[in-house]
C-alpha cells in the first residue's frame, strides 16, 4: 500500500498494548506512513475514535486489539461513510479475522504482513431491529411496514454495532459471553469462556425462533418455526475460531447464512451443547440452515445478542415508544424482538496480504495477485540483474553512517517502491542492554553483503531467516527507521531472545 497518513486504534486493556506501539510505528513508518495513535480508555469509545478518525481523512485505521476492537473499528467506519480502508493487527483474545487472512499475533509481524498488503473491498452484513410485540401479537406484513413507515428509526447511537463481517449469535453463545469475566479473560484468554459456558449452560432453556427469508417473491412466508438453543447469522464461513460453520460462504458472495440449533430430544441437546463448548462443532441432524440476501429472525426480548462477540443491548436499537414499553413492562419475556438482516456487498475496504491464499474469497483474482509478490520476490533473487538495474548499482562503499546489530524479525518487499524492502528486528542497546525494535529500509542505493564479503542484490535481504543477526549501516530517524548504506550477514543467531 501507498504510505500516506494512518491512525491506529488501541484498546489499551491492561496496558500491555503501550509497549508495541513504538514497534508498530517504527514498521509503518519505513514503508513512507504518517501514523497517529488514538488510546480507547472506557467502553464504547473504541467505535467514536474510528468514526472520527474516518471523517478526519486518514487513509488507513488500523485496530489493535481482538474482534471486538475490529467489529467496533468498521462499525466507526461506515458510520462515517465507509470509504476509509481498515487493518488489522491482533492483540485480543479472539483474533479470528488475522488468523484467517495469515496475519500472524506478533504484532511487528503483523505491521510487516500490513505494509505488503493490498486493498479489497468485503461484504459485511447488517442488523437492526424491525419490531417489538407482545409475545402472542401476530405482526404481519402491513404491520411491519407501517411500524417502519410511520415510527422513527431508532436513533444512529455512535456504540451501536448495526454492522458485523464473522456472525451475529442468538442464544447459549450470546449467555456465555455475557456472563465472561474480563480480568479473567484477559488472564487465560479463550479458556474463560469455557468457564463461563461451564456456569451457564445450566440455567438455559430453548425459546421461540421464526426465520423468515424477506426480499423475494414469496417474502413473508415463514421458513421455519419452531424452538431452538442458538441461531447464528454468518457472513463467512469462521465461527469461535475453529468451526468451518458455513463451508460455502465467502466474504464476497453477497450473502448470509443462517444456522438455526434445534431442539430434538433431551439427550440431543446435551450432545448439541456439548459439541459447541467442547467439540467446537455443529450436529447437522439438529441444525437447519438457510442462506439469502435478506433475512427477519423473531426472538424472545431477554435473549442475549452478540455482534462479532461483543454483546449488544436492544434498548440501543429501539425507537424510543418501544424502549419505554420495554422499560415499564414486568416480564420482558413477553414481548418478541424482530431483527432483519441485509447483506452489504462490497462495504468495507480492507487490507488483505498479498501472501494470503485467497479462500475466504470467491473469485480468482485475488489468489492470482496474492501470488504475485512471491513470483516477484523470485526473480529479483534468482535472476540476473539486468543493465538498467546494474546501473543503478551503487559503485562504491560509504562508510559514514552508524552500525547496528540487529536480530531479524522478518522482511518484506515494499509493493509501491520497486527494489525496496522493509527489514524489521531487534537491536540490543550494548550498554543500557535494552531492546528496541528497529525498522530498515533497504533500496538499490544500498550495499547488501553475505557473512563471507560477497556482494549481493538488494533484494537478497528477503530471503533472511527469523534470528539471523545483520550489521546495518545508515541514520536513524526517532521512529527507530534506518535507510540502510549497507547490510551484512553476521551469522545465525542462537541466543538472541526478545
Amino acid at each position: 500500500m501507498p504510505g500516506k497518513n494512518a491512525c491506529i486504534v488501541v484498546d489499551l486493556r491492561t496496558g500491555q498494548h503501550l509497549v508495541k506501539i513504538p514497534d508498530i510505528v517504527a514498521v509503518l513508518a519505513a514503508a513512507g506512513w504518517k501514523v497517529d495513535v488514538s488510546l480507547k480508555e472506557y467502553g464504547g469509545e473504541t467505535l467514536k475514535l474510528a468514526q472520527k478518525a474516518a471523517r478526519d481523512g486518514y487513509d488507513l485505521i488500523l485496530s489493535y486489539g481482538g474482534d471486538g476492537t475490529l467489529n467496533a473499528i468498521f462499525n466507526g467506519v461506515m458510520n462515517a461513510g465507509g470509504k476509509s480502508p481498515v487493518a488489522d493487527i491482533p492483540g485480543g483474545t479472539y483474533n479470528v479475522w488475522a488468523g484467517a487472512i495469515g496475519i500472524p499475533d506478533d504484532p511487528v509481524k503483523a505491521a510487516l504482513a500490513i505494509v505488503n498488503s493490498q486493498i479489497h473491498k468485503i461484504d459485511l452484513g447488517h442488523m437492526e431491529v424491525q419490531s417489538l410485540t407482545p409475545l402472542n401479537g401476530k405482526e404481519d406484513d402491513q404491520q411491519a411496514a407501517n411500524s417502519t413507515k410511520n415510527g422513527k428509526k431508532p436513533k444512529q447511537l455512535a456504540n451501536t454495532r448495526q454492522y458485523f463481517l464473522l456472525h451475529v449469535g442468538m442464544g447459549i453463545e450470546a449467555a456465555m459471553m455475557a456472563h465472561i469475566s474480563k480480568p479473567l479473560k484477559y488472564h487465560v484468554g479463550p479458556l474463560a469462556f469455557d468457564l463461563a459456558a461451564l456456569k451457564t449452560l445450566p440455567e438455559q432453556r430453548p425459546f421461540p425462533v421464526e426465520v423468515q427469508v424477506t426480499g423475494h417473491s414469496d417474502a413473508g412466508a415463514i421458513s421455519w418455526q419452531g424452538e431452538a438453543w442458538e441461531v447464528i447469522i454468518s457472513k463467512v464461513p469462521l465461527f469461535g475460531g475453529s468451526i468451518n460453520i458455513e463451508p460455502e460462504a465467502r466474504v464476497d458472495d453477497g450473502l448470509l447464512y443462517v444456522s438455526v440449533i434445534t431442539t430434538n430430544g433431551p439427550l440431543k441437546t446435551i450432545e448439541q451443547a456439548a459439541s459447541i463448548v467442547l467439540q467446537h462443532k455443529l450436529q447437522e441432524e439438529t441444525t437447519k440452515r438457510f442462506k439469502g440476501t435478506h433475512f427477519s429472525i423473531r426472538i424472545p426480548a431477554t435473549i442475549d445478542v452478540h455482534v462479532d462477540g461483543s454483546i449488544v443491548k436492544l434498548e440501543d436499537f429501539l425507537r424510543k415508544a418501544e424502549r419505554d414499553t420495554l422499560h415499564h413492562t414486568t416480564d420482558a419475556s413477553q414481548f418478541m424482538v424482530t431483527y432483519h438482516f441485509d447483506a452489504r456487498p462490497e462495504a468495507l475496504p480492507m487490507a488483505i496480504p498479498r501472501t494470503y491464499d485467497g479462500s475466504l474469497f470467491t473469485g480468482s483474482n485475488h489468489q492470482q495477485s496474492a501470488q504475485q509478490p512471491d513470483d516477484k520476490r523470485y526473480a529479483l533473487l534468482h535472476h540476473p540483474a539486468t543493465r538498467n538495474e546494474q546501473a543503478q548499482q551503487p559503485s562504491s562503499l560509504d562508510a559514514s553512517g552508524t552500525e547496528y546489530v540487529i536480530a531479524v524479525i522478518g522482511a518484506v518487499p515494499h509493493p509501491e517502491k520497486h527494489h525496496t524492502s522493509i527489514i524489521a528486528g531487534n537491536h540490543k542497546d550494548p550498554n543500557t542492554e535494552a531492546t528496541e525494535v528497529f525498522a530498515v529500509r533497504v533500496n538499490n542505493n544500498t550495499f547488501v553483503f553475505n557473512s563471507d564479503g560477497t556482494h549481493l542484490p538488494p533484494a537478497a535481504v528477503l530471503d533472511l531467516q527469523e534470528g539471523e543477526e545483520i550489521i546495518v549501516k545508515g541514520e536513524k530517524s526517532k521512529r527507530n527507521v534506518i535507510q540502510a548504506r549497507s547490510v551484512r550477514w553476521l551469522r545465525q543467531s542462537r541466543d538472541f531472545t526478545r
